[in-house]
Order: C-alpha cells, then structure tokens, then sequence
C-alpha cells in the first residue's frame, strides 16, 4: 500500500496527493482567517464540555485553552503561519494547535465537524457585526435628531415627482430619514434573534454519538438555544441571506439620503454645504467641491444589493446537507460588513456636520407654488367642494405662471376673482409659516409636532444607550 504524506489533516482515505491548483483553488484561509477569534471561541467552549462529558481530561481540556489562547494572540501579534495546504481558518488553528501541544489537539475534534463548526463561527461573527452596525446606526440617528433640532424652524420645499409640492420643517425632512434607520435597527436586532441559535453539536449532518451537553456549550457561547434540527443547522444559510437583506434595505436609505444631498449640494440648487473634509476637488477644473463620500456611499448600495443576489443564487439549488458551495457565502458577507460599517460611520460623521441655507430654502419653497393646497383645503373649509376647489386654484396657479407671481403676492381683487369666497384672512394660510404650522397633527410637519417627534425619539435613544 502506497503511504501519502501531507499536511491535510483528512488524508487517510487518500492515496495520492491534491493537485496543486486544486489545493489553491478550494482554499479559503486567505479570507476565512478573519473567522479565528470565533473559531477559537467555539473550541474552547466545546473543549470545555467535552471535559465534563467525560471525552477530554482536565489536563488535556487545560491544554487546549492555553493553547488556544496563545495562538490567538499569536494572530492578533501577526505571528501566525497560515497555510493554503491547510485549506481554511479551521484546519490552521487545530494543525497549529497539536503542533504547539501534542496529542491533545487532535482530540479537540471530537464530537463535532467543519459543518457545525464553521455554521457556528459565521453566527458567532454576525452577531458580532449587528451589534456594531447597530451601534452606529443609534450614533447616526442621535445625529440626526440633533440636526432636526437645530433646524425645526427651517423651510424647506417639500417635492413630490422632484416637483415642489409643499412646504416643510426640514426638522420634519430629517426626522423622516430617522424613522429609516430605526426601521433598519429594528430589521438587524430581528436578524439577530433568530440568528442566535447554536449549531454546535449537529456534527456533520446527523448529530454525534458522543455524550455531548449542547446545552453547557449554548449557555457558554451565549446563544439563546441549541438547534433543533442537526440537518438544517449545518446546511441553512437563511441567516446570512436575512442579514445581507437587511443590509440591502440600510443601504437603500442611505443611497436615498446620498442622492438628496448630492442634489441640496449642488450649486444649481444650493440647500446645503458638506464640510470640506468630506469632499474632493478635480484634478482639473480647480473651482470643484464633489460630494464623493456620498457619491461613494449611494454606489455602494449597488454593491451589497449584488452580494445578496449571490448569496440567493448560492443557496437556491443546493440539496441538504452540506455543501462545499458554502464555502462561497464569506466574501460576499464579509463585504457586506465591512461596506456597512463603514458607510454608516461616514454618514454618522458626515450628515449631522451639513451646513444648511436657510435662506435659499426659503426661496426655493416660494417658487412653486407651495401654498396651493393650503388655498383649496381653505376654500373647501368656506363650503366650496374639493374638486372645485381645486380647479380654482388650478387656474390662479396658471395665472400665476403667466405673471410670474406667487400667489401669496396677488391682491385681493386678484384672488377674489378665482372665489368670491375668499377674504383678507387668506393671507394668513398663503405664507409658508402658516402652511408648515397648518399640519398641526401627528406625525405632521407643524414645528410644535415636530419638537414632540424629537423629544420621544431622544427617550428612545436615551433607553438604546
């Protein structure tokens, strides 16, 4: 019988060595390396049981830890040897372990597979990285509620169709992409919930003959329960796919807010000014300021809307249980965390330090007829039905138009030629004020309302801390 060598720790049904391309092309150490503090954590909580069941010794289970540990900080030092041989993140630590401590390390693998183990270190990874997104996610919403605050008295027009429609508090405007992110926030904490459910001990699709306590393990790693069903925790990735959705849905708003401010920025438009720090000049034309981390931020969104239609197509053919295309859900995940992430902390930074011009908002808001739907709902108030009112109102916008007059500038007789029913107090409901304190309800754009959204959303972020 022919003997093989490797390094390969699954060798022995083998009797010929990998061919070199094939061992470059399945290895995923180059990007699953980032997994080694889940990996390690996993291990020692399974080491740990593993002695109170009776499979590992005390001094083998102390072995083990400190092994660990020291490799742990050996990669964290950048003094760890990975090895595309070795295929992933998992093979590295365990080689590298029985290397540092002897035969103990090859016992660590007892009662567990790859399967359960790499399902477990992805969960453990994601719960990770909800928990920083969400953290900036309460970071950008303080910023925008402090923003709303300063601005609550500033109009703004609101647009409809990139049409002005109506005028609005642009604390209202802010607070709306607030309501976005708690949205957002709320979409990552329900990923995470069903996320939180342990693998370990599902082996490599059936469970294990040894005399495991899931339940030690689960209370170890802080999951909320082990899994129910040994096949679909190592096979399912539908906790991934949730969180690139969610991440998809994140970056959709931001990608709304970019497009916004790009637009508010512009010179031809002038609502706003981005600090310096987050713009860029042109390598020619000396007088540009470009609006890149937004340009950049909106871009990305097509980016993580890309990795979550990989990771669809990645699992919509695949038969239970395991399958190496698995191997093929990191990158895109781990690109999707980190895009977020540091889109979040851009915008977290960017968006509150806007400077916004009032005045040229103001200006803006009057240019478009922004009080007409505060005519019409005042004459339907004086007994006029609404549709007539609105061809009244149609046809003094038109008039308007033709006389480049906005409708709080026309006279009386002017108005009053379109409806005998209205008086003097007309006035008071054609400002942009009196429109904006007009919707005076909840959740409208009046500032007195405005001020309550801000003073509940600052509890609500005041009970998040």
């Amino acid at each position: 019988m022919t003997k093989r060598t490797s390094s390969q720790l699954w060798t022995g049904r083998f009797t010929e060595a990998t061919d070199a391309f094939v061992e470059a092309f399945t290895a995923s150490e180059h990007f699953d390396r980032r997994l080694y503090a889940q990996d390690i954590r996993g291990s020692i909580a399974h080491a740990r049981m593993l002695a109170t069941a009776g499979v590992l010794s005390d001094a083998e289970r102390d072995a083990i830890i400190e092994g660990l540990a020291a490799l742990r900080a050996d990669i964290e030092q950048d003094d760890f040897d990975w090895s595309p041989a070795l295929e992933d993140v998992h093979m590295n630590i365990e080689k590298r372990l029985t290397d540092r401590i002897g035969e103990a390390g090859k016992k660590l693998h007892t009662g567990r597979s790859r399967n359960d183990q790499v399902a477990t270190d992805i969960r453990l990874y994601l719960r990770d990285a909800i928990d920083t997104i969400c953290a900036q996610l309460l970071r950008f919403q303080q910023g925008l509620v402090d923003l709303a605050e300063r601005e609550v008295d500033t109009i703004l027009p609101g647009f409809t169709h990139l049409q002005v429609a109506q005028p609005v508090s642009f604390g209202h405007h802010m607070l709306a992409w607030y309501e976005m992110l708690v949205r957002d926030q709320e979409r990552f904490e329900d990923c995470r919930k069903r996320m939180n459910v342990m693998p370990l001990g599902s082996a490599a699709l059936a469970g294990t003959s040894f005399p495991i306590d899931r339940d030690m393990t689960c209370a170890e790693l802080e999951f909320d329960r082990p899994s129910r069903n040994s096949l679909d925790a190592v096979s399912d990735r539908d906790f991934a796919l949730e969180f690139t959705a969610a991440a998809s849905i994140l970056l959709t708003h931001t990608s709304r807010m970019a497009e916004e401010m790009i637009i508010w920025a512009s010179p031809l438009v002038d609502f706003i000014d981005l600090p310096d720090r987050y713009c860029t000049g042109s390598s020619i034309m000396p007088q540009k300021k470009n609006p890149d981390v937004a340009e950049i931020v909106r871009g990305k969104t097509a980016r993580v809307n890309g990795h979550l239609m990989a990771l669809l197509t990645l699992m919509k053919s695949q038969p239970l249980a395991y399958n190496r295309d698995n191997q093929e859900d990191k990158e895109p995940l781990f690109d999707t965390v980190d895009t977020v992430r540091d889109s979040l902390h851009a915008f977290a930074d960017m968006v509150p330090a806007m400077q916004v011009k009032k005045d040229t908002m103001y200006a803006a808001a009057k240019k478009g007829f922004a009080t007409a739907t505060d005519l019409a709902d005042y004459l339907v108030r004086k007994g006029v039905p609404f549709r007539d009112a609105h061809a009244i109102v149609g046809a003094a916008v038109r008039h308007g138009v033709e006389q480049d007059m906005d409708l709080a500038d026309m006279d009386l007789p002017t108005l009053r030629g379109f409806s005998e029913t209205i008086d003097e107090d007309v006035y008071k409901i054609l400002t942009l004020e009196g429109s904006v304190a007009a919707r005076d309800h909840f959740g409208g754009t009046a500032p007195n309302q405005v001020r309550q959204r801000i003073a509940e959303a600052r509890q609500r972020l005041e009970g998040a801390v």
